[in-house]
């Protein structure tokens, strides 16, 4: 009895002993995560105090900053120097864009002279280049940027050709108007579609896709006149927008056409994502006005009204500054009726036509590569072109597939090589053209939109 009490008794205290030992090493490992959080908490407060700091350093330094431009903008109203008041901190950012070519076709001379699109435009010196096999300088552009002041900003791009030089756009953009408003003036591109308000070196392709050939010309629609631009604060991106233009483009309008301001665009984006990559915008723009030109027909004047509208859509996939995808497309849909009036007499014109494009450029090796696909046609689903009710045929629907490969040495210059099986001459034959373009850019340039 004695011997069995003594052993329950070591156990007890066996027992007492572990769990007093457990207990010791509990308080030591809390004592030990207390001491780790104190550290911790008072490296936090350290750096919270940095920030503060920081902060304060900041704070001090925009109000430096607000008073040093409060007093340049005194004292360039008071002091004015150079020929609007300026001073050297104003100088504006030029840059130079340099695009040659060299080209090759099956056709020669003769039929590439005689290119035009029969049923669209009435000659081959409208809407179409014209080439000699060999190399070309497209053109020399000269683009100036410089802020007048706190409430406007001044563009100009000035190309140069082997025929001289003119300029392009020269307009101003306010820079102070209340949130999300802005309004342009000059002369500039429209905001009209995708492509029109992009510079020619931005495009993925060397040519305009057919329907902007056929309805709008090689230059695009590039107006003088007024823009009201505008983007709400909503949960999405939302650019609406409205131009006021003389109406000069001779495709759609004409000089002649009314003394005074006859054009008239509406536009409208929206884009959002798809997840963390990709990213959809897509918009609808309609543009408006009186007409009275040549177009149509030779030795033939047009009278009446011209409309055009645009369903663009652009998808981009961007996994990293080296690699991405984008697919591009719009559809364009022209109207005009009016009066035809041709020395052999006249008639009543009514031509709803249409056409859209297509494309896709992948984005690799290191961000220097793309290659592309584009197929372009006219008359996809309209083909109307009817004088006095009775419809003209020109034969076929004109389209093309074009292929290139560019190789992007650093973001300057660019080298791409194009091919175009281009069946758009109705019944002329296939013109199966090589194009080895080359891009150089120097000097500060503004970003390209999205």
């Amino acid at each position: 009895m004695k011997k069995l009490f003594a052993f329950v008794v070591l156990i007890f205290s066996l027992t007492s002993f572990c769990q007093t030992e457990d207990i010791e090493q509990r308080i030591k490992k809390l004592e030990e995560t207390l001491i780790n959080q104190s550290n911790i908490i008072s490296e936090q407060r350290k750096e919270i105090e940095q920030l503060k700091a920081e902060i304060e350093a900041l704070k001090s330094q925009k109000e430096s900053a607000k008073q040093v431009s409060q007093t340049n903008s005194e004292e360039i109203k008071l002091k004015p120097t150079g020929l609007f008041g300026s001073s050297n901190l104003m100088n504006p950012n030029i840059s130079v864009v340099v695009d040659t070519s060299a080209y090759t076709s099956n056709l020669n001379k003769n039929e590439l002279g005689e290119r035009f699109l029969p049923g669209f435009n009435s000659s081959p010196s409208e809407g179409s280049k014209i080439y000699d096999k060999g190399f070309h300088l497209n053109y020399a552009e000269l683009y100036l940027y410089a802020p007048v002041d706190p409430y406007f900003d001044l563009y100009a791009t000035i190309p140069f050709t082997e025929d001289g030089s003119e300029v392009e756009e020269a307009y101003f953009l306010t820079t102070a108007l209340p949130k999300g408003l802005q309004i342009k003036g000059g002369k500039f591109k429209s905001s009209f579609g995708r492509l029109n308000s992009q510079h020619e070196h931005v495009w993925d392709f060397y040519d305009a896709p057919l329907p902007y050939i056929a309805f709008l010309g090689e230059e695009g629609l590039t107006e003088t006149g007024f823009q009201i631009n505008y983007i709400p604060q909503t949960p999405f991106y939302l650019n609406i927008g409205a131009e006021v233009f003389q109406g000069s483009n001779e495709l759609l309008f004409g000089k002649e056409a009314e003394n005074g301001p006859h054009c008239y665009t509406l536009f409208a984006r929206t884009s959002f994502d798809l997840g963390n990559y990709s990213t959809i915008l897509t918009g609808l723009s309609a543009v408006k006005g009186n007409a009275k030109n040549e177009s149509i027909e030779s030795n033939s004047q047009f009278v009446g009204k011209s409309t055009l509208y645009d369903f663009e859509f652009t998808y981009k996939w961007k996994k990293s500054k080296y690699k991405g995808f984008t697919l591009q497309s719009e559809y364009l849909y022209r109207k005009q009726n009016g009066d035809l009036e041709a020395e052999n007499g006249s008639g009543y014109l009514k031509r709803i036509q249409d056409g859209f494009y297509i494309q896709g450029v992948y984005l690799f090796g290191n961000g220097r590569w793309r290659i592309g696909s584009r197929y372009d046609r006219l008359n996809l689903f309209k083909d109307d072109y009817k004088v006095n009710d009775e419809n003209l045929y020109f034969g076929k629907d004109p389209y093309r597939i074009s292929f290139m490969v560019e190789y992007n040495p650093t973001e300057f210059s660019r080298i791409r090589l194009q091919y175009n099986n281009d069946k758009s001459y109705r019944f002329q034959k296939t013109n199966r053209e090589f194009i080895l373009q080359f891009i150089f850019g120097i000097g500060a340039h503004a970003s390209h939109s999205f």
